[in-house]
């Protein structure tokens, strides 16, 4: 098989397939078996990957990752685990979030995957299912806005049977939630991630670009309680346009015994106009926080691959940041993500992915996958979020709305 380079960058291993393999490679690919297509594979991974030149110290950062690693069965280049999968199951949303899909680049002229091109559910459980032997405990479904996927329930169902002890979480904006949240529940979901960005009309219309109301949104969380699923909220926050909103969403949450989660606004893909000067801090925030609910003092996580820092007032109630920007977290990511169509990518601000899609449609048996996976996870190094100050040129990076944030 020829494998293309084209401007110096490493591609896609399916980089033909993608753009429509011809019938003689089909024909060629076939006359191999899958453990031959695997080793050939493997061979490119590490051709093409290469090990990370930094030494590991990222992971021995903290004193239980060695021991903790040491347990897994796969680890990349730094010495991360495989531990959490993100699935998105569809490149299309109805918010025009300015932070994620912003109507300019996501209006009625955009091309959206087609039927074919999205992974069917049982496409997907076949890839969950070819990574639970490398250490996976954590699968969650993103989008896009997943709950706009028709019988998103049965796919909660299938993964689900995977595995009783599987934490499946599922990330929503939660104007669905309250039509959904009980069968989703039934299906065997554990719980929600609610994105939340205000609570005062306008402020959550600006920014969703959307004509829903936050109340629909407070509907669905409560809902969701209401039927026993966990849930998170989210807010993103951006300068100038919502922090004045961190109080209120406090506020609501803490009514509910729920923990907000603060995001820095993050340069995740091209078409968001991030720049720094929009970033409000971990610190900023939680500064405006300690005026509405009282002084903050630090708390460990509730679980150590928690990427949020803890705080706490006083009286228990708590916050939690995430500080991707100022507070980078690379060290501990344990998350690979699989997009809408398939691919396979290894960090949030990847730039190109490895088509998963095309090895199950070429007749991959699950080994066959969790060898491929094994080569790609292993020579990972990403790192971007630690690096972001280090790049000279613009980085072209995949948007947040194909394979979720």
């Amino acid at each position: 098989m020829r494998w293309l380079f084209e401007g110096g960058k490493r591609q896609s291993i399916f980089v033909e397939m993608e753009r429509g393999v011809t019938r003689r490679m089909r024909k060629s690919l076939r006359r191999w078996s899958f453990p031959e297509v695997v080793q050939r594979f493997t061979h490119f991974f590490a051709m093409v990957l290469p090990i990370s030149e930094y030494p590991s110290t990222l992971a021995t950062q903290h004193k239980d990752r060695e021991a903790t690693a040491q347990a897994m069965a796969l680890l990349d280049a730094l010495h991360r685990p495989l531990l959490d999968l993100r699935i998105s199951v569809t490149d299309r949303c109805n918010f025009r979030c300015r932070y994620c899909m912003p109507r300019e680049h996501f209006g009625a002229d955009h091309t959206y995957l087609s039927k074919t091109d999205i992974l069917t559910y049982e496409e997907i459980t076949s890839i969950a299912s070819s990574i639970r032997p490398l250490g996976l405990r954590k699968v969650r479904i993103t989008g896009g806005e997943p709950l706009i996927r028709k019988d998103i329930a049965t796919l909660i169902e299938m993964l689900r049977a995977l595995d009783p002890q599987l934490d499946l979480a599922l990330t929503t904006n939660g104007i669905l939630l309250a039509k959904h949240a009980k069968t989703l529940k039934e299906a065997g979901l554990n719980r929600v991630t609610v994105s939340l960005d205000a609570l005062d009309e306008g402020v959550f219309k600006a920014m969703g670009d959307t004509e829903h109301s936050p109340e629909e949104v407070v509907e669905g969380i409560d809902a969701a309680l209401r039927v026993g699923l966990g849930v998170k909220v989210n807010m993103v926050v951006q300068r100038n346009v919502n922090e004045n909103q961190v109080g209120a969403i406090a506020k609501m949450a803490h009514e509910r015994n729920l923990v907000p989660r603060y995001i820095e606004f993050m340069d995740v893909g091209t078409t968001n106009q991030w720049n720094m000067d929009s970033v409000v801090s971990g610190e900023e925030i939680r500064q405006m926080l300690s005026k509405t609910i009282g002084p903050l003092n630090q708390v460990d996580p509730s679980h150590p691959s928690d990427v949020a820092k803890r705080w706490q007032t006083e009286n228990g109630q708590q916050v939690g940041m995430i500080q991707s920007v100022t507070a980078p977290f690379c060290g501990d990511c344990s998350r690979a993500r699989i997009s809408a169509n398939g691919s396979l990518y290894t960090c949030l601000f990847a730039t190109n992915g490895n088509d998963l899609r095309s090895l199950i449609r070429l007749g991959a048996e699950q080994n066959d996958l969790t060898e491929a996976i094994k080569a790609i996870w292993t020579q990972r190094n990403d790192r971007y979020s630690e690096q972001r100050g280090e790049h000279d040129q613009p980085v072209s990076k995949i948007e947040m709305s194909f394979i979720g944030g």
